[in-house]
């Protein structure tokens, strides 16, 4: 069976799941590794029995960059244990990913000797290999790699990868849902909003939201002579001539698993408690700021809640923080990945539900007051002084207040000639200064504020038509608007 990059992601479902039901009745496939693919979060990408002369298990980590509380990790080290193989992460240090520039490299970076470290302890092997040396058929071919076992990533390119990987590669191919709680294709389809989506979540927490095992290898990988790896500790981007240096690091943040603990046990031990108050004033540090670790995969949802809802535990006046949180991290987060995994429009006007064309249609030509270009957006040249503050906490800083998201994408939609042009900013602003940038959430969070996508209908207005309206007045209200503003201001260029 072909599975091809032109076909719907319903489609591939369709497929893969015959796909499975084959590899689970192949006799000439081991007993264990079949039980071992018989898993909601794996997808059979190539099926066959691993290579006969095969020396290790190799789990090419793309999206899931931690060597902890990693469902594929996990995944390939059971494989290993069942064939007597030792296990090898690899990770390529691609120099061309869409949208990233040194903010984003410099952070993923950051991360790479907390993976190694962390794998060392399992008696996992770790490899990095950086353009022009990151062939991945090359490695797995010089590693002998008896399987491969990949994670799963639902973004246009990196399903891309995947798609041609299987089709040229010669050993077996399972890739692992490590991102998310609710294995992705257990919903099935795209939903139409989070109130649809909420209780299938939900009433698959028992199952899924339960401690890692974090197992340990039972054959130690011992990496071979003459190995071609790189450093660490050294700039992966070095020598990359085509690279964007024009954004630079943001010294607040440091990357990495390590990182992304440390900052997961403030949240619980300091901050859970006001996060229901406080998570809406962006004047204030009340978020958990989870999300670039998210993006990058040094931390996963599945540790996040769990180390929320031990906190919540006993707590009766945490229970309301706890649900709260949940709803973003788990309804929310999951439905951006379930939004990207099957509308293949995300990033366009494309993606808007039909009530949305409608009123898009009526009044995408509507006169505005304003227009400005994009170098001005960019550097926050306009009138209002609140987009200003968060555009300008977003470039100087590489994050943005959720709740400012929201205003800032949709007074884009007043101050561009129409909601295609509109997008385009957002998209190219969010995902060229956003250190979480490029991700399932961003594109979400972009159609949700411009196309009104998992929003209903509300009253008719020039522009906006009957999608949801935020003016700078009343959302200023809702917070120390003056103080947030100052903060923005003082942040260093």
């Amino acid at each position: 069976m072909v599975i091809t990059e032109k076909m719907s992601a319903l489609e591939k479902d369709a497929a893969y799941a015959k796909m499975g039901e084959a590899y689970a009745g192949d006799a000439s496939v081991p007993e264990a590794l079949r039980a071992l693919a018989d898993d909601a979060r794996v997808t059979v990408r190539r099926g066959g029995v691993p290579a006969g002369e095969g020396k290790c298990v190799v789990y090419w980590m793309q999206r899931a960059q931690r060597g902890r509380d990693n469902h594929a990790l996990d995944k390939a080290i059971a494989v290993g244990d069942a064939l007597g193989l030792p296990v090898v992460a690899y990770f390529a240090g691609i120099s061309n990913f869409p949208h990233a520039n040194l903010r984003h490299y410099a952070f993923l970076n950051q991360g790479l000797p907390d993976v190694a470290e962390d794998c060392a302890e399992r008696g996992v092997g770790f490899v990095m290999r950086r353009a022009p040396h990151e062939d991945h058929l090359r490695f797995f071919a010089d590693v002998d790699a008896a399987i491969v076992i990949g994670d799963e990533n639902p973004m246009r390119e990196p399903e891309r990868w995947r798609v041609r990987i299987a089709e040229v590669l010669r050993v077996p191919f399972w890739t692992v849902d490590a991102d998310v709680i609710v294995p992705s294709k257990l919903l099935e389809k795209a939903q139409f909003s989070a109130a649809v989506a909420r209780p299938r979540l939900y009433r698959a927490l028992p199952e899924f939201l339960v401690p890692y095992e974090n197992r340990h290898a039972a054959v130690a990988w011992k990496q071979p002579r003459g190995l071609e790896a790189e450093d660490l500790q050294a700039d992966m981007t070095q020598g990359w001539t085509e690279l964007d240096r024009s954004v630079t690091p943001v010294e607040a943040w440091t990357g990495g698993h390590h990182a992304a603990v440390k900052r997961l046990q403030k949240f619980c031990e300091e901050m859970l408690g006001s996060y229901d108050q406080d998570r809406s004033r962006p004047e204030v540090d009340g978020s958990s700021k989870m999300s670039p670790y998210l993006h990058y995969g040094h931390i996963g949802p599945q540790t996040i809640a769990l180390a929320v809802d031990a906190a919540a535990k006993g707590h009766a006046t945490l229970q309301k923080a706890r649900d709260s949180y949940f709803n973003e991290l788990i309804v929310w987060r999951e439905l951006s990945v379930n939004f990207v995994r099957y509308q293949p429009e995300y990033d366009s006007p494309g993606c808007a539900d039909n009530w949305a064309k409608e009123t898009i249609a009526e009044h995408d030509r509507d006169q505005r007051e304003l227009l400005y270009k994009l170098p001005q957006l960019e550097q926050a040249e306009t009138y209002d002084e609140l987009w200003n503050a968060a555009q300008l906490q977003m470039v100087r800083y590489g994050w943005m207040h959720n709740y400012l998201r929201m205003y800032w994408a949709k007074k884009i939609v007043e101050w561009t000639p129409n909601v295609g042009i509109a997008m385009k900013v957002a998209i190219y602003l969010n995902d060229k200064y956003e250190i979480d940038g490029r991700d399932p959430g961003g594109y979400a969070g972009i159609a949700w504020s411009m196309l009104g996508k998992f929003d209903r209908a509300w009253f008719d207005r020039p522009i906006f038509g009957k999608r949801r309206y935020m003016s700078g007045a009343s959302t200023g209200r809702k917070f120390d608007s003056r103080r947030y503003i100052e903060q923005a201001r003082a942040l260093p260029e």
